[in-house]
């Protein structure tokens, strides 16, 4: 009797606390607390990295290629583009230090530049982009990084491995790279693989573009363009809205064919058909004028064409010896070549051989062209004026220079007939 009236008493106290406090089930639980400021999750807004999808794995040099995913809500998106070929790039630092006013003569060089790399940002950007674009040769890659948000999002060529060189005033006249000096920390790394860009890439808008659209609920866009003229290969793509939150890596082949070959010194493609035109021309008017047509080549391919200067000078000079050892031959048979002075002024030029090279590497390409440009003006100019009739009249020396020419050439022709 005891025991059911205290089984009853215990049952129906287990009855009324249940009542008084029903018991809460998994799916009943209280959310938890979400700090403020933060957007939670939903299917359409990833909590973690953001995806990527590209509509295309294959170019036919270049083209265009759509980039597309879901990123956290609210965020900005980057887009990285970088190819796998690899290149040359050099920086000298001459400009004077801002405190102490003196030159650091610093040679930067590596060479793990991405033949091509781009950044893509959100299209509101785009304002920015020109401006830095209008700023001309006063761009900074650091600067405009810090003003679209994405100095974070920069990587790749923050990576690659930078050597330099302790040079001196004269040192660097006679074209030696110096000591070298030990390697930088990641920070300073980074900062001057920026410049390394500038120089390799020249305008802004080759590193930048403002292509990216942003849906408020974190889907995004880019429609790529790949211009034409790129290096072949693997290209890769990731998106990334900070330093750790980057997408998985996509990436795509562009490929060309004859008559495009691609040049890896210069990390581009070109089309054979139009140097090969263009030199046949400059050279018969340089063998013309007894300088084998370098001294016109050189300004052209470097406007013409994507290809930095020192690539430029380096392939012509070697071409040159073809119009220049026929041009031998045939100035040898009409006897107009002075073999003595030839010896003389080509002993000085194998010496300038050894230094004209290295000196290449200590400049920028707008250098180059200010030097080359003032030369060729100097010796147009020069020569321009040795050709007006009052020059003439008052050279009597010129006149018969001239003179035994027309003899000569004369002379050549009619043997030449018979």
């Amino acid at each position: 009797m005891k025991k059911r009236w205290l089984g009853g008493l215990l049952c129906g106290a287990w009855i009324t606390l249940g009542t008084l406090y029903p018991p809460t089930s998994r799916a009943e639980a209280p959310p938890i607390p979400i700090p403020a400021g933060t957007a939670p999750a939903t299917a359409s807004s990833p909590a973690g990295p953001p995806t990527i999808k590209i509509d295309k794995t294959s170019l036919d040099n270049g083209g265009t290629i759509v980039v597309s995913g879901k990123a956290p809500a609210g965020k900005p998106v980057f887009i990285e583009v970088w190819g796998d070929k690899l290149v040359r790039a050099s920086h000298f630092d001459a400009k004077p230090d801002k405190t102490s006013g003196k030159r650091p003569y610093v040679l930067y060089m590596t060479s793990e530049m991405p033949s091509y790399y781009k950044m893509f940002v959100p299209v509101s950007d785009q304002d920015k982009l020109a401006q830095a674009k209008a700023s001309g040769k006063k761009w900074n890659l650091d600067s405009l990084l810090q003003e679209v948000g994405a100095a974070e999002i920069y990587s790749t060529p923050a990576k690659i491995k930078i050597d330099r060189y302790q040079a001196t005033l004269m040192g660097s006249i006679v074209g030696s790279r110096g000591q070298m000096l030990p390697a930088m920390n990641e920070q300073d790394n980074r900062r001057r693989s920026m410049e390394l860009v500038k120089v390799r890439f020249r305008s802004p808008d080759k590193v930048l573009g403002a292509e990216v659209k942003v849906s408020p609920d974190g889907a995004y866009r880019a429609e790529i363009k790949i211009r034409k003229g790129l290096a072949p290969g693997k290209y890769t793509v990731v998106a990334a809205v900070d330093a750790t939150s980057r997408s998985q890596a996509a990436s795509f082949e562009n490929h060309i064919g004859f008559p495009l070959i691609y040049l890896p010194n210069a990390g581009t493609s070109i089309n054979l058909f139009w140097p090969f035109l263009l030199t046949l021309a400059i050279s018969i008017f340089g063998v013309l004028m007894g300088a084998g047509g370098g001294f016109i080549m050189n300004p052209l391919f470097v406007s013409l064409w994507p290809l930095p200067h020192a690539v430029v000078a380096g392939t012509v000079m070697p071409t040159v010896l073809f119009s220049q050892g026929s041009g031998i031959y045939n100035y040898s048979k009409i006897k107009f070549i002075s073999w003595k002075l030839g010896v003389t002024i080509g002993l000085a030029m194998v010496v300038g051989g050894f230094i004209g090279p290295k000196l290449t590497e200590l400049i920028t390409l707008d250098q180059f062209k200010f030097v080359f440009g003032w030369i060729l003006l100097v010796l147009s100019g020069l020569m321009f004026w040795q050709t007006t009739p009052g020059y003439l009249a008052k050279n009597k020396k010129e006149q018969a220079i001239l003179k035994e020419f027309k003899q000569k050439a004369e002379a050549a022709a009619k043997a030449k007939g018979n």
